[in-house]
């Protein structure tokens, strides 16, 4: 590709229009043409039209999955970025094999341990729903309980869950954790009990996912799980929607098997309008905005910056499909 002829850039599901900094301040070449999608495109064929004649497209997180047939629709598509180091709905083999170059970005991570926690207070606390009954008059309606002395069990204790593990320590609380490669001694160093599954889900009076997703941990909150849960317990997912069977966890609230939910991904994004879990009791919804962070999002800026100039200058960096190079440099 000559770095000089003129080359179409877009940027998918801006939803809060951050990234139109980059039009106004003039990162990029002069020849590259940059256009930013507000709204997402959830329809395949849909995409592909709008996308046809780009060659340079901006994926943020996972909001826009590109599949096998996405890509292969998409015959003028030389570098696809993703914002963060991977991306689960990037199909890197279909890219290859349509000589795709797919980088990612650096970022900063922590922001799910922030919402976690604002999560978790505001659903027992009931700080959400005092603030609109506030605004309606009525002064005073919840008594919820405190977080200290209470257990919090976590599903997963890496990065993030190690870090909201600080957190419930800090206020006093018993953790736990369970994962299938968590171990006693990991657990204990930082300063969590390890437990059984089934003990997990029992004891937990806030469970907090933290778990990636992957074919073995896709459902792995079901019935069953949500059945073991105490009637005054609280769920907390700010990991992968499709780690939590949806339909259960409907159920679970609807017939107040548990406390409450908050939630912040989801098997289908944005969620539709209609969706049964708007209309679930004590329920927190937010639009999948743990990562979304001030941080985050300049970081992102810069490493797609960063990306497209390396891609020009035939040094693409931080290549999440290195296959695709043997074509790139041939």
């Amino acid at each position: 590709m000559q770095t000089n002829e003129q080359l179409n850039m877009v940027i998918l599901d801006d939803y809060h229009d951050f990234f139109n900094k980059m039009e106004i301040d003039k990162s990029l070449p002069s020849f590259i043409t940059l256009t930013i999608f507000n709204q997402h495109i959830s329809n395949e064929q849909e995409l592909i039209k709008k996308l046809y004649d780009y060659q340079i497209i901006v994926g943020i997180r996972e909001r826009t999955a590109f599949t096998k047939t996405v890509l292969d629709g998409l015959p003028n598509l030389k570098l696809l970025i993703t914002t963060g180091a991977r991306n689960a709905s990037f199909d890197l083999d279909a890219a290859t094999k349509n000589n795709i170059i797919v980088s990612g970005t650096q970022g900063a991570g922590e922001g799910p341990v922030d919402l976690t926690w604002g999560l978790i207070i505001s659903l027992m606390r009931g700080i959400h729903t005092e603030d609109r009954l506030a605004r309606q008059g009525q002064w005073g309606t919840i008594v919820g309980p405190a977080l200290t002395g209470k257990t919090l069990g976590l599903l997963g204790l890496g990065h993030i869950g190690q870090l909201v593990a600080q957190v419930g320590i800090a206020f006093g609380m018993n953790v736990i954790a369970w994962s299938e490669n968590l171990t006693a001694q990991v657990a204990k160093q930082h300063g969590a009990k390890y437990v059984n599954k089934e003990t997990l889900f029992t004891d937990s009076d806030v469970l907090s996912v933290q778990l990636k997703l992957s074919d073995r941990t896709r459902g792995i909150i079901g019935e069953k799980e949500l059945s073991l849960m105490k009637s005054s317990s609280y769920i907390v997912n700010t990991s992968r929607g499709p780690i939590i069977d949806e339909k259960a966890l409907i159920n679970a609230l609807n017939t107040m098997k548990i406390a409450g939910a908050a939630i912040d991904t989801f098997d289908i994004e944005p969620l539709p309008n209609d969706h049964p879990l708007f209309s679930t009791p004590n329920t927190i919804i937010t639009p999948h905005i743990g990562y979304v962070t001030k941080e985050a999002y300049e970081m992102y800026t810069e490493g797609i910056i960063e990306n497209v100039l390396a891609f020009l200058n035939h040094n693409p960096k931080r290549v999440l499909n290195p296959t695709a190079l043997k074509n790139y440099f041939s």
